[in-house]
């Protein structure tokens, strides 16, 4: 039996071929819809320049826009049109209809013309031009010259029936606008695909797509984010982990910390997650900037994402407590981003990451922290489903990577954490405050370790210009993690006053 190979058109869009195993599959009819101002316009022009540069025909028919609007559009990116007709229907249909082709283009509202002319001009235009890629822009026009449903589900299948037999991939855009509109329209094109834009309460608006059927293809279902930018349409497809699988060599990452790395059973293993809890200025992003240097300094590159702290006073902050972060940001080991969660949509900071791990080769990354993470998605459910399928990918890939996560409160056992992530992390460290002699100190402990052994024991530790310290496992203490111990020994075993004074 002869195989058979699928044509596909490029959408001139990396990400959404990508969606879409590779383009849409030639010669059919597909549905873009959207409401006004979500990208439609940008998308069909993307796919008929990229056409153009493949040497084929690209046509552009519009009766919601001018010629001169969709050039101003186009310059706005970049673009020159070059090789892409632009066809302006309601002013061709209106020579026609005054039988007089002299005459020069005047405003004209697409209502006023009969339907029977704009689709005798519509059709007698592709029939001279011949073209291979065609956009119709928009389906509202036609379903407001339709007057009813019948109609103009008549008039779209009509247009179905005619490009079905000639060699053509069609874009119809839809605007969801009109009384008339027909959700059922949906059943006449061959591939549908709904663009979305969301307005926050505060922010940046979040544009996401969705792919509702192709027929004859797989793809991938769900949501997209994307953004409209200069130079077009950025989609970022829904990561999915299962398609990422590489083999690596499991092994210990060290901290350059001995009694650290005693802590957590020799070390933190490679495609394992580890999350580090504590509250705020406990040392978190201290002990996970420790790792990320450590590893730069064997050669490996580490991707530092911050959604809390400034770039500058988190280098500022590593210096003064003995961490060499900034040469290996300055030389290129370090990826170290701040990242803002009001301007980020989760699915682009899933990029980001992936850029960094794919591109750049990252084999530990840090994410700083999950609060700001938190806030950069609709509801807290989603979070942790995007989470567990990023850890999972990193995971398969034998990145190395750490969570921090802020706990509300500084004493006692009222600490709520603003998600919990603790069942999909592989290791736990728990940082803590604990009041004693008049101090207030920090002791750090690991809960749990699932690819391995760790110590048990509560320690304490300081954080100065030489680094880390940390003490003797604190046996004669009872209840350090509620923050007010009971000292049950005969001596003070605490670490020296010194250390234990300063704070960073």
């Amino acid at each position: 039996m002869k195989s058979f190979t699928l044509q596909r058109a490029s959408t001139g869009i990396e990400g959404l071929d990508d969606i879409l195993g590779g383009g849409l599959p030639c010669d059919r009819v597909y549905l873009v819809q959207g409401n006004p101002g979500v990208g439609k316009t940008t998308m069909a022009l993307q796919f008929l320049m990229a056409g153009a540069e493949r040497g084929e025909v690209a046509l552009y028919i519009t009766l919601s826009e001018t010629e001169a609007e969709l050039r101003t559009t186009a310059h706005s990116h970049g673009w020159t049109l070059d090789g892409v007709t632009l066809f302006e229907l309601d002013a061709t249909a209106m020579r026609t209809h005054d039988g007089d082709a002299n005459e020069p283009y005047t405003v004209f509202y697409p209502a006023e013309v009969e339907l029977s002319e704009v689709m005798k001009s519509l059709l007698a235009e592709v029939d001279r031009i011949g073209p291979s890629r065609v956009v119709f822009d928009s389906l509202s026009d036609i379903r407001m010259l339709a007057q009813d449903a019948l109609n103009y589900r008549r008039q779209v299948l009509t247009l179905k029936q005619y490009f079905s037999g000639r060699a053509c991939t069609v874009i119809m855009l839809d605007d969801l606008t009109g009384e008339n509109y027909d959700g059922q329209l949906q059943s006449l094109a061959h591939g549908v695909i709904t663009l979305e834009q969301m307005a926050p309460v505060y922010g940046a608006d979040r544009r996401r797509l969705r792919v509702g059927k192709l027929r004859g293809s797989t793809f991938r279902a769900g949501f997209h984010d994307f953004n409209v930018l200069k130079g077009g349409l950025k989609v970022f497809p829904r990561l999915v982990a299962a398609e990422h699988r590489k083999p690596f060599s499991p092994e210990p990452v060290t901290s350059g910390v001995p009694a650290i790395d005693a802590l957590v059973g020799g070390g933190l293993d490679r495609g394992t997650s580890t999350l580090i809890l504590g509250p705020t200025g406990v040392g978190k992003s201290a002990l996970a900037s420790q790792y990320v240097a450590k590893a730069a300094e064997r050669g490996e590159t580490g991707a530092l994402f911050t959604f809390d702290e400034n770039v500058g006073t988190l280098l500022f902050r590593a210096e003064a407590l003995g961490v060499g972060l900034r040469q290996h940001v300055d030389s290129g080991k370090v990826m170290l981003q701040q990242v803002d969660p009001a301007e980020l949509s989760p699915g682009e900071f899933i990029h980001k990451v992936r850029d960094a791990v794919e591109q750049r080769g990252a084999r530990l990354v840090v994410i700083d922290s999950l609060n700001g993470y938190l806030k950069s998605m609709p509801a807290e459910e989603y979070l942790v489903i995007q989470l567990h399928e990023l850890l999972t990918y990193l995971s398969q890939r034998g990145v190395m990577t750490i969570l921090i996560a802020t706990q509300h409160g500084i004493l006692g056992s009222g600490m709520t954490t603003p998600v919990d992530a603790s069942y999909i992390a592989d290791a736990v460290i728990v940082m803590r405050y604990f009041e004693s002699g008049g101090r207030v100190r920090n002791a750090l402990a690991v809960m749990k370790k699932r690819s391995g052994s760790h110590e048990r024991t509560i320690r304490e530790f300081t954080v100065g210009p030489q680094g880390f310290e940390v003490g003797p496992p604190m046996k004669a203490f009872h209840g350090v993690l509620t923050g007010v111990p009971t000292y049950t020994g005969a001596s003070d075993p605490l670490m020296g006053s010194d250390d234990a004074d300063r704070s960073f």
